[in-house]
Formats: structure tokens, sequence, C-alpha cells
């Protein structure tokens, strides 16, 4: 994993395998697609859906890490963009809120997903969820036009965060906010971890410090940054077992490290007082 494509790669890869499988399968099978012993480590970080109005089981992989569509502010008639939007789940929720005025745009990296988010939506009969193919770096959607952005853990697989969020500013409409449940970390994670392909596919080791995260959103130009929830993850010892050795595991748990899960809200301003130049140029 010594490059930018070589990551891509490796979430393409892991998430093709999950999309085809149910979310039982995934919940079952060691490390969700990847065939490694011990629990899940792509399901330990779920939130329950299962109450949420327009909830559909059959997109929920239980991928997630929160729940930003309860805290997005989503209203009746707005266009809604999901990044990383997998089987649908948060935009089908999305959907129940925006009502037959609004559309939700769905954006994924691996077709299988694009895939299985469209049988979904097809099944139940919604022409106003839309889900296309593309990287969330250089998103295929207009500038301006999302009220509201979603993102349920999925931006810490993304090598280039400056670029996403950029890209957020871009698509918002000004005055658009966003809603992220996102992993962060508070100190750091054992230098090992980085080259493990499971880790970083399951959320953790692509994941920067909680202080670091939160400033590429400022600089970006999103203001009125508020944390909406924040909840640690622990990682069993025996997903911990696979990688890290008995003193390893110990010396991890007496070190200042923790693992968190953020939604954090921000707001593209009304009007953009940057002095930038045209979106798309690069200099902002």
């Amino acid at each position: 994993m010594n490059n930018d494509l070589e990551l891509k790669q490796l979430v393409k890869e892991k998430y093709t395998g999950i999309a085809n499988q149910s979310k039982e399968q995934n919940a079952s099978s060691c490390c969700g697609a990847t065939g490694c012993c011990g629990e899940d480590i792509y399901n330990i970080m779920t939130d329950d859906y299962s109450t949420l109005e327009g909830y559909n089981p059959d997109a929920d992989l239980g991928l997630g890490c929160g729940l930003p569509t309860e805290f997005a502010k989503i209203k009746e008639g707005d266009i809604v963009v999901d990044l990383g939007s997998g089987a649908g789940n948060d935009a089908f929720v999305a959907r129940k809120i925006t009502g037959e005025k609004g559309k939700v745009i769905g954006i994924d990296f691996t077709e299988a997903m694009i895939t299985k988010a469209r049988q979904n939506a097809e099944k139940l009969g919604l022409n106003n969820v839309e889900f296309r193919q593309g990287d969330i770096e250089d998103m295929p959607i207009t500038s301006g036009k999302a009220d509201v952005i979603i993102s349920n853990c999925v931006l810490n697989l993304v090598p280039n965060k400056h670029k996403v969020f950029s890209e957020i500013y871009r698509v918002l409409k000004p005055g658009g906010h966003i809603s992220i449940s996102d992993i962060v970390l508070q100190g750091e994670i054992p230098k090992k971890w980085k080259d493990i392909a499971e880790l970083y596919a399951g959320c953790v080791s692509g994941a920067i410090p909680e202080n670091e995260y939160l400033g590429i959103i400022e600089e970006a130009g999103l203001k009125n940054i508020v944390l909406q929830k924040d909840k640690p993850i622990v990682l069993p010892d025996e997903i911990l077992a696979n990688y890290l050795s008995a003193e390893e595991i110990e010396e991890y748990k007496r070190s200042d490290t923790k693992i968190k899960s953020i939604t954090v809200y921000a707001e593209k301003p009304a009007k953009d007082d940057r002095n930038c130049c045209e979106p798309g140029s690069g200099c902002c």
C-alpha cells in the first residue's frame, strides 16, 4: 500500500466482496469478505438503523459508524448527496425525509455496490434516488447542487481527504451543510497497522487525528463546525490478535491512543468571501 492508487484498489476489492454478500454473511464470516479469522472488523462500529423511517434491511450491510441522517437537518424537497452510498442504506433513509419533491444522489467507488443499490431502489419503486459510480475525490456532480451532503464511515478510506472536502465545498449550494460520520483518532495508532490491508479497509488505519480532520474541514471553507456525536470504538482482543502479538496488544491498551466515531456538522457560507479563483482551478 505505497500510493493512493493502491489504496483505492484495495478498497474497491474489499468492498466488492462485501457487496456480494448479505449483512448476515458479512457478520459471520470473520472479517467480512476478507477471509481472515476473528470477529468482523467491518461490522463492529455500526449503529442500529432499524427504528428509522425509510430503513430497508436489504440495503443495510452493517458498514457504518454512525447515523448521519439522524443529525443532518434534512428538509422536505432537499437535494441530498450521500458519499460512499454503498447498497443505499443512508440514501433511502434520507429519501424518506426529502419526500417526492426532493432527490437523493448516492456516489460510490465500487461498481458492485452501485449495482446493489440500484436493484434496491428499483424494488422500492423510487424514482428520485439515483446512484452514480465515481470517486468522491472528483465527484460526478455539478457545482452548487446539494442542500445537504451526508456520509457514513467512508472518508477515512480516502487517501486525499483535503480533496474530498474541497469537492464537498464545491458541490454544496451556498448555505448548504454536511453531516458526516467517520472514524478519527486520538493519539497515534501503531505504525505496523498502516500496512495491514484489513485494518485500512476496516476503517481503522486510514483514520487521522480528530483535530487534523476538523482542521481539514475548516481549511476547505466550511464554517460553524459542530461535533454532533462522539462515541468510542473498542477493538476486541479477537480482532487485535490477528495483527498484534500479546505484548503489542497490551502496549496498545496502555497507550493514550483512542479510536472514535464522530458525527460532524458544518455549513458552506451563503456568500463565499475566500477570494478564490474559479471552481476547479485548484487554488483554493
